[in-house]
């Protein structure tokens, strides 16, 4: 299938989020990302509930939340009804994984769950057939803008391996550092999804490298 584009909102401009989200609604992307975190389980803090709940009001195309925070848990169907049609958590955070994995499907979210680049993609072979998303991070967590993570390439190809031996049908999702330089190589190796915040919305016209992104070939 296409691969699909993903822009990530924390790089949009706040004071006319309105009117980013809108952009995207006519772009040729197929989710908005989400970042929620909570100045805990990551040095940064970005928006909450009352932020999700005006950009769904505006959206016209699924929400991708990726959930940066402890004890996602306590917070799956509040995330679920403002708006998020996919609710991705890290494996680090969540100390039984298969049981928030499974509050997550209980609301009708689709499942993801996402890994830090220290983290190795051996670790999901006892869930992997239970996910939707696997969101592979290709920068540490916490701030957009930061440089990609070369070695990325070879946990997509690991994760790819993985996916297949257990007849998963789980996306690979890339998230930091995404660009039109790299962003072939990532599809190559096998990436579903690419998250792109500052290289969309720094770029003079972002629907134009949103079509850029979504036209590369695998």
């Amino acid at each position: 299938m296409p691969h699909l584009i993903a822009p990530s909102v924390l790089a949009a401009n706040f004071g006319q989020l309105d009117k980013d989200v809108e952009m995207l609604n006519h772009s040729t992307a197929d989710w908005i990302h989400v970042d929620v975190m909570d100045g805990r389980f990551v040095p940064n803090i970005s928006f909450g509930f009352p932020v999700l709940h005006a950009i769904n009001k505006v959206a016209q195309k699924p929400l991708d939340v990726h959930l940066m925070i402890e004890h996602p848990e306590l917070y799956i169907e509040q995330f679920r009804a403002g708006g998020a049609s996919v609710i991705t958590v890290h494996y680090e955070a969540c100390p039984h994984l298969h049981r928030t994995v499974e509050q997550i499907k209980a609301t009708g979210a689709q499942a993801g769950v996402a890994l830090n680049p220290h983290t190795p993609v051996a670790f999901l072979s006892e869930i992997i057939q239970d996910l939707d998303v696997v969101c592979l991070m290709s920068v540490n967590p916490g701030f957009g803008g930061q440089k990609f993570i070369a070695h990325t390439y070879h946990k997509i190809k690991e994760l790819k391996a993985l996916i297949e031996s257990k007849e998963s049908g789980c996306l690979i999702e890339i998230d930091g550092g995404v660009n039109q330089d790299n962003a072939p190589l990532l599809l190559a190796a096998g990436a579903d999804v690419l998250v792109a915040g500052s290289f969309v919305f720094n770029s003079q016209n972002p629907a134009q490298t949103i079509l850029d992104l979504k036209q590369i070939k695998k």
